[in-house]
């Protein structure tokens, strides 16, 4: 009988430890405390809410003032040069190759401002799927999938270690889904009402780099600003506090 409370013991503890772990991987403090933590971090972009500008709200920053731009955690980015699987398909017809176009000039745009190689090359997959699960996929991912809410545009999961020593955080992985619930194409003309491909993925490419969201209405004409709206294409190069952003965070 002893030995039989012993051995239950610890297969408790034993599961204990393991569902620990596995909740610090997905619900640990990111950026925060002194712990190397694996865990990760979704960011959710909307669409422009009621009561947001539409436009610059009465000139840029000041051109002395570097900008706007936050990370995910300070030190926390790539290591490594991974590559990406994209899966192109989507429900409005927008052709594979633009798709790709799109985030290969994303990419380069983060690239080219931070003078290093960032994100590595990209495979077109129509195969892959979209997996938003709490466990890693051992691959960077960028899909269409319908998210059943109209007021998300897309998001972008990010795995790292964002806690612990500085020279000890890491991008380690990297997702971004596009709502296939909206119309998506290439805009040509603001008056498009289209959800323009190059304008949102680079912005969640930033994600992948290591950005954070910005929301103060000053920051409006910045890559990383939190909303964006059909017909928009301004994030497609990056703003003032984008190129300091990067240029900082990868020197």
């Amino acid at each position: 009988m002893g030995r039989k409370v012993l051995c239950l013991t610890v297969a408790i503890v034993v599961i204990a430890t393991v569902c620990v772990f596995s909740y610090l991987a997905s619900a640990a403090p990111q950026g925060k405390g002194n712990d190397r933590v694996l865990s990760k971090i979704k960011f959710i972009h909307y669409k422009t809410p009621p009561g947001k500008p539409s436009g610059t709200p009465g000139g840029k920053p000041d051109v002395k003032d570097e900008g706007y731009y936050t990370y995910l955690a300070k030190g926390a980015k790539w290591k490594t040069i991974e590559p990406y699987t994209l899966n192109p398909t989507n429900l409005d017809g927008v052709k594979p190759r633009d798709i790709s176009q799109a985030v290969d000039l994303g990419m380069a745009e983060w690239e080219f401002h931070a003078d290093s190689d960032i994100f590595g090359p990209v495979t077109v997959d129509t195969s892959a799927p979209y997996l938003d699960l709490d466990v890693l996929q051992g691959e960077n991912t960028i899909s269409f999938r319908s998210f059943g809410n109209p007021n998300v545009i897309a998001e972008a999961t990010v795995w790292g270690y964002f806690g612990g020593p500085l020279s000890q955080r890491e991008i380690i992985e990297a997702h971004i889904a596009l709502n296939d619930d909206f119309l998506w194409g290439v805009v040509r003309n603001p008056a498009d009402q289209l959800m323009d491909v190059q304008n949102i993925v680079t912005h969640e490419l930033g994600h992948c780099a290591g950005m954070g969201d910005l929301y103060q209405t000053a920051a409006i004409e910045e890559t990383m600003y939190g909303y964006s709206d059909e017909g928009e294409t301004n994030k497609r190069d990056l703003y003032k506090g984008d190129i300091a952003g990067i240029t900082n965070h990868y020197e």
